[in-house]
């Protein structure tokens, strides 16, 4: 039976004991390989990653930083690739990007997914090649979308019949046609190992096949001059660790391929099957290998067609997070450190960061979990369970919500957090008129800024005041 206060869950006796998953650790000082970038190690204690020492990066650049493997994340990159040779593979933008990213994307051969028309102009500055660029969203706007056909965008991914609309008038009007797929929604729900074939119906993105507007979307973008129908796009999900939730929507997607190619005559020849695949952000999560997800996904689609006596399309996938997620940590320096107690003789610690919520809102938005280390320097103490919470003015400021410390932390220690690279910055933001912090590239011993730090005046740009 679950104990309960009137105080509320944090007075409870046993409180403190953090999830069932969190093991206090032999050696508190020791990192878990597979929550880092491969250059990730410690030396006497000192974390260092691409083999700059993190103390000497503070020193340099400052904190909080994020900090970005870029060995890693080519590394990541080339494996999707290879493991899903045959495939097209869309790097995320919306994860993170930056113009050194988006070209780190297209040396490796993977293509790029955008979502805004500030992605596409990072995609241009870069020198992305267009063709390789899908430019996904449900709400586009005129301008974004005239840009896109205008800079011939390698597949637009249409949400909704007004878009439809909208982009007919648009290559009418430009003289140009638009390479289309349709988000189609096909019933299942995937988040890691757990699938559901109901409620997903309700929600903003795609056309449902089942009510049958996805099968109307394809007759709409056939009729419309300038629209070129390539393929139907789905996806179900994200953080998933296997190809279980893919089964079923598989089928219903190659299903509505079929019926588009009997009753409509046109064979679409491409199909997106999503992806959003997971990452360890602590001990309880074990991603797969890309190789075994090819695997699984081309079994089930081959399969499939052999069961419906119908081709193959050609195929592609979006890993999501895969590749930067694990590829950056972010690094903090300990402003305070303060004992709480609570009921029942329990004592919380809390060490407050020099960030937060502005550079990391998932905690506080997604109830995510993440782990943490001491970073600059080992320690003998005994571990004690620790909140990490970052400096605003928000209860919910919480970075990482149970994690082992050394018992001896202190302020002008630095703490890293690993598995920041997915959402960390794009959903970063300026609350309490916080400064954004700077991407740091580490390989081989060297360190660059690729986005820096915001400054003040950046900040007070925008304020005509």
């Amino acid at each position: 039976m679950a104990m309960t206060h009137e105080a509320g869950w944090a007075h409870a006796p046993g409180a403190l004991r953090g999830p069932a998953w969190l093991r206090q650790p032999d050696d508190v000082n020791a990192l878990l390989p597979q929550l880092w970038s491969t250059t990730a190690r410690k030396r006497d204690g000192v974390l260092e990653v691409g083999g700059v020492p993190l103390p000497e990066l503070a020193a340099v650049h400052g904190t909080p930083a994020y900090v970005l493997d870029e060995a890693d994340f080519r590394a990541r990159a080339r494996t999707f690739r290879d493991g899903f040779a045959g495939y097209d593979v869309y790097y995320a933008g919306k994860a993170f990007l930056s113009v050194a990213v988006a070209r780190w994307v297209a040396q490796e051969g993977l293509c790029l997914d955008v979502c805004s028309g500030g992605e596409l102009t990072v995609a241009e500055r870069a020198g992305v090649p267009m063709e390789r660029v899908g430019f996904h969203g449900n709400n586009k706007t005129v301008a974004e979308l005239e840009r896109a056909v205008t800079l011939g965008v390698g597949r637009i991914v249409v949400d909704s019949f007004d878009e439809i609309e909208r982009l007919g008038t648009i290559t009418r009007e430009l003289g140009r046609s638009a390479r289309v797929m349709v988000r189609v929604t096909a019933g299942v729900e995937a988040h890691t190992h757990e699938f559901i074939a109901t409620a997903h119906e309700d929600q903003k993105f795609g056309f449902s096949i089942a009510s049958g507007a996805a099968l109307e979307a394809t007759r709409r973008v056939l009729a419309t001059d300038g629209l070129e129908l390539v393929g139907l796009h789905s996806h179900i999900g994200s953080q998933i660790f296997d190809t279980a939730g893919f089964e079923v929507a598989a089928r219903r997607v190659l299903g509505l391929h079929q019926r588009v190619a009997d009753e409509l005559s046109h064979v679409m020849p491409e199909m997106d099957l999503g992806g959003g695949f997971g990452i360890a952000y602590t001990s309880q999560d074990e991603p797969a290998e890309p190789a075994h997800l090819a695997a699984g996904l081309t079994s089930i689609v081959e399969q499939e067609c052999r069961a419906r006596g119908i081709a193959v399309p050609h195929l592609s996938i979006e890993p999501g997070r895969a590749i930067v997620g694990p590829a950056m940590c972010t690094l903090y320096r300990v402003g305070t450190v303060k004992q709480v107690t609570l009921d029942a003789g329990a004592v919380r610690t809390y060490v407050s960061v020099d960030g937060g919520m502005s550079d990391n809102i998932r905690t506080a938005l997604y109830d995510a979990d993440y782990s943490c280390t001491l970073a600059s320097r080992g320690s003998d103490a005994a571990p004690v369970l620790a909140r990490v919470v970052g400096k605003h003015c928000e209860a919910g400021d919480i970075v990482v919500r149970d994690e082992f410390l050394p018992g001896d932390i202190a302020p002008g220690d630095l703490v890293a957090v690993p598995g920041t690279g997915a959402y960390c910055r794009s959903m970063s933001s300026n609350y309490n008129h916080a400064l954004r912090p700077p991407v740091v590239a580490v390989v081989d011993g060297a360190s660059r800024v690729i986005v820096r730090r915001e400054t003040e005046d950046d900040l007070l740009a925008t304020d005509v005041g």
